[in-house]
């Protein structure tokens, strides 16, 4: 054994491998954490079983799993991207944790990346899941792909932004309440489950300038109908994409 074999050596790891190692941590805490499970996994799936198999709201003309599958994709996206996103990151601010990590050799934006990384991780699961469940469930989707991916990047944007933004802003036990209230509210009123011609006309114009409802609708346009990419839907995504990331970054706070 030659000398020198130990020999420590003192540095930081390469920037890819440390985004690649945060990326991997974040992914396995939000997988350990059962209320992230409820929020990202089981209330989407519960949600698209039951209103398929029993005929609760009227979504219009066809199978009730062409109308749905989209609206809970989207539904799925924002449980991870902005629900979950905001809660645990506002208690790891709380607790210090980003704080600590931001002293760490691993660069604040790289650790924002990491959390981006993992979410699309998630939401590609998601995803998968969803869809095979939506497929057993009789669903055929058209479209364009790309468009489908287009809009989900602009959705994961848009509701990343908005979740940095409440976590790193407010209290952690008011980012809990107010994400959780914030999902439900969306999830009644966003166009996943009930369409949003079932509303006022005074509240449907309001309701559809919402990210969840542009999401969903967006979605629905492509796999329900195989419209080529919704250019109205993906343009208010753009804007709340563009908006919360700038306030997050501008207004947020690591201690």
């Amino acid at each position: 054994m030659s000398a020198g074999t130990y020999t420590p050596r003192p540095g930081a790891a390469p920037l890819s491998r440390m985004i690649a190692a945060q990326t991997a941590l974040e992914t396995r805490m939000l997988l350990r954490n059962g209320e992230q499970l409820l929020l990202t996994v089981i209330i989407p799936t519960l949600l698209l079983v039951l209103f398929s198999a029993v005929d609760i709201v009227d979504t219009g003309a066809g199978a009730s799993v062409d109308f749905l599958a989209p609206g809970i994709l989207a539904l799925a996206v924002m449980s991870t991207a902005f629900t979950g996103q905001a809660i645990a990151t506002g208690f790891e601010r709380r607790y210090g944790v980003l704080k600590r990590l931001g002293a760490s050799p691993l660069p604040r934006w790289a650790l924002m990346t990491a959390k981006t990384l993992s979410v699309l991780v998630t939401e590609v699961l998601q995803i998968v899941l969803l869809t095979a469940i939506a497929f057993a469930l009789g669903w055929w989707p058209e479209g364009n792909p790309l468009s489908v991916l287009l809009l989900l990047v602009l959705g994961t944007a848009a509701f990343s932004g908005l979740g940095l933004l409440m976590a790193g802003t407010l209290k952690a036990e008011a980012t809990l309440a107010a994400a959780n209230l914030v999902f439900l509210l969306l999830l009644v009123g966003g166009g996943v489950i009930v369409p949003l011609d079932k509303f006022p006309d005074t509240v449907q114009s309001v309701l559809g300038l919402l990210p969840v409802s542009a999401l969903s609708e967006g979605l629905r346009d492509v796999l329900q109908h195989g419209a080529s990419l919704p250019w109205a839907q993906a343009g208010i995504l753009a804007v709340w994409a563009v908006l919360g990331l700038g306030a997050a970054a501008k207004f947020f706070r690591w201690e």
